[in-house]
């Protein structure tokens, strides 16, 4: 649990640190194939948008990884860009030297930074550092970063609407963990609180990339026109929340915490993406690409949400290691009865989007 500003609480969503069969470090795959999707696009970002100028009197180029984790992934993401910067470099001739790189890894303070540098590569070409804070606001200094990455990130939110926590409201989300299936009061509120989290974020990077550099984030999203309850992402987490329901139904887990406890995320569609960067206006959209996810089976699936999230839930509900373990055995069981409806055609997509500072 963790108070916001307003002082509601609200389940921190960090990631299982450490390494063990649970851990974020050990069960990520399927993010780092959307990062390995998305490398060929980045060096295409690079290759026709990147203009050397911008640290060619710096002689230091200067890279963020927002929402780092704790590794490995982001030592793959920085090092695509790091790559294409080099070639860039090395195709302009004598007319531009290939920099020194800085990688400024930055999450929640809560995140394992320990295990991150732990594992960071011993044959890196950058030099290393760890930025702890929410990028829902500042945490560099003005212009002072030529490209910032973030991968499965941006999606989350700074904190659960209220309203849905009410009992009085008529957003309250009872009995569910996310917003998908719920009513339009609580979708609304949960599209708000991404209105202003975005407005935030992209307000907080204007400040902090230099004119002309880059910003490239992967998120899972929606395809436009698709109800919220009709994606992947959604559809697996309202999965996830029958289960808890069904440990609660056996008196097993509490159900006035099921009752309070949402999934902070929001899962946007490209038309809504476009709408936040025009409408702060210090940006252009130089690639907005759909990207199809890759389909795991159950059993990886489960795990892989277990790495991301089973912490949170074992935290936030008390839990015992073999309630957790009862849980996601169940999980298991209902993604691969209902496989085929999970991945329904069209519904399971990444965003691939590039930004520039304009202004």
């Amino acid at each position: 649990m963790a108070e916001t500003d307003h002082g509601i609480a609200y389940p921190v969503p960090k990631i299982n640190g450490g390494s063990d069969r649970y851990s974020y470090s050990k069960n990520s795959n399927f993010q780092r194939k959307a990062i390995d999707c998305a490398k060929e696009l980045i060096n295409k970002a690079i290759a026709e948008k990147l203009d050397v100028n911008i640290f060619a009197s710096s002689k230091t180029f200067r890279l963020a990884d927002l929402g780092c984790a704790a590794g490995p992934n982001t030592f793959f993401a920085v090092q695509n860009v790091i790559d294409a910067v080099e070639l860039k470099c090395q195709g302009q001739g004598e007319s531009c030297q290939v920099p020194e790189f800085q990688v400024f890894f930055n999450d929640l303070a809560l995140n394992d930074f320990n295990q991150l540098f732990q594992s960071l590569p011993p044959e890196r070409r950058y030099f290393a550092a760890g930025v702890p804070g929410v990028f829902h606001g500042r945490i560099f200094p003005c212009d002072s970063i030529h490209f910032v990455h973030s991968s499965y990130a941006v999606q989350v939110l700074s904190r659960v609407p209220k309203e849905v926590l009410d009992k009085e409201s008529p957003a309250w989300n009872r009995g569910r963990i996310n917003y998908s299936d719920s009513p339009d009061e609580v979708v609304k509120c949960f599209k708000a609180q991404y209105a202003k989290d975005m407005e935030s974020f992209l307000k907080a990077r204007a400040k902090e990339i230099v004119l002309g550099g880059l910003m490239a984030f992967i998120v899972p999203g929606r395809p436009n026109g698709t109800p919220h309850s009709e994606t992947f992402v959604n559809r697996t987490t309202t999965l996830l929340g029958s289960c808890l329901l069904d440990m609660a139904n056996k008196g097993k887990v509490s159900h006035e915490k099921l009752d309070s406890f949402n999934m902070p995320t929001y899962f946007a569609s490209p038309e809504e993406l476009e709408e936040f960067v025009e409408r702060n206006g210090c940006f252009s959209v130089e690639i907005m690409e759909i990207q199809e996810q890759e389909r795991p089976e159950p059993k990886k699936l489960s795990s892989t949400i277990r790495g991301g999230i089973g912490g949170i839930i074992k935290e936030y509900f008390g839990l015992e290691e073999e309630i957790s373990d009862e849980i996601f055995d169940l999980f298991q069981k209902k993604l691969e009865e209902h496989s085929s409806f999970i991945f329904e055609s069209g519904n399971a997509i990444n965003l691939f989007v590039l930004l520039k500072r304009v202004v």
